[in-house]
């Protein structure tokens, strides 16, 4: 009888005994629940410290607008008769237009043309942040889009048939109607060029997405910044007009330098 309450007693020490790795599993348990809190937290708080930081700019950008810009497109860029409206047009326009020099505008005329950029690079993004925040529209393209990595060839092609029109197929330019042109596209940015091509600024159409793929987007940027950095071997490029210009500067030249070898033998042998 003393033997078996014995064994009943040893029994259930045993059994009430804590398991060795219930220690580290009590440990490990903590640990996730302390650093998944801590996630939680830290995670909540960058989120509150980007909202501040894009408020904070977009704030920036409506001073710097009704500074400079108010004027012309009204004070909650509604529009005037001066000026557009600029709801929903995006951050993509803004940081083309402000980004080229051509807003705000020099003077009024046909289009607004190029001229040096009177923002920074940090005033034109609280610009173009400001204007996107009044309504959606296209936002600025990515890098990948517009570093010039894609096919220059289907560019090419993609270029000949949908801007060479206007653009010339080296995107030296051309003249338009009513005193407008297209510009020449031999400094303009990746950056820009993706822009222009999704809003579409002054007498340009708009190449959306459907229209144009973001890919072959980037293709025709790659085609343009290959033009950009192979200029002509030939030498004078004439205007990249093609041969239209090469035959005028032959018929010009050249029967110019015939006929004044012709008077001058004419007069030796007289």
């Amino acid at each position: 009888m003393r033997e078996n309450k014995k064994s009943a007693g040893a029994s259930r020490r045993k059994t009430g005994r804590r398991h060795p790795l219930a220690t580290v599993a009590l440990i490990a348990i903590g640990l996730g629940v302390t650093g998944g809190a801590y996630a939680v937290v830290n995670t909540s708080t960058a989120s509150a410290e980007t909202q501040i930081a894009a408020q904070s700019t977009i704030d920036e950008g409506e001073k710097l607008f009704q500074a400079n810009c108010a004027t012309c497109h009204g004070m909650s860029a509604a529009g005037t008769d001066s000026a557009p409206s600029l709801i929903g047009v995006g951050a993509a326009a803004v940081d083309f237009q402000v980004g080229t020099g051509r807003m705000p505008m020099q003077m009024n005329g046909p289009q607004a043309e190029e001229k040096p950029v009177q923002f920074t690079p940090e005033q034109t993004r609280a610009l173009a942040d400001y204007v996107a925040s009044l309504g959606p529209g296209p936002s600025i393209p990515e890098d990948h889009l517009t570093n010039g990595g894609g096919d220059a060839a289907n560019g090419a092609e993609l270029f000949r048939i949908n801007c060479a029109m206007c653009h010339n197929v080296a995107g030296a330019g051309g003249a338009l109607t009513e005193g407008k042109f297209a510009p020449a596209l031999d400094t303009v940015t990746g950056v820009h060029i993706y822009e222009a091509m999704v809003t579409g600024p002054q007498n340009m159409p708009v190449f959306n997405d459907l229209n144009i793929s973001p890919e072959d987007k980037r293709d025709i940027i790659t085609y343009l910044q290959y033009v950009q950095d192979n200029r002509s071997p030939g030498g004078f490029e004439l205007g990249s007009l093609g041969p239209v210009a090469e035959g005028l500067f032959i018929w010009i030249f050249g029967l110019g330098a015939i006929v004044a070898l012709t008077v001058w033998i004419t007069a030796k042998s007289n």
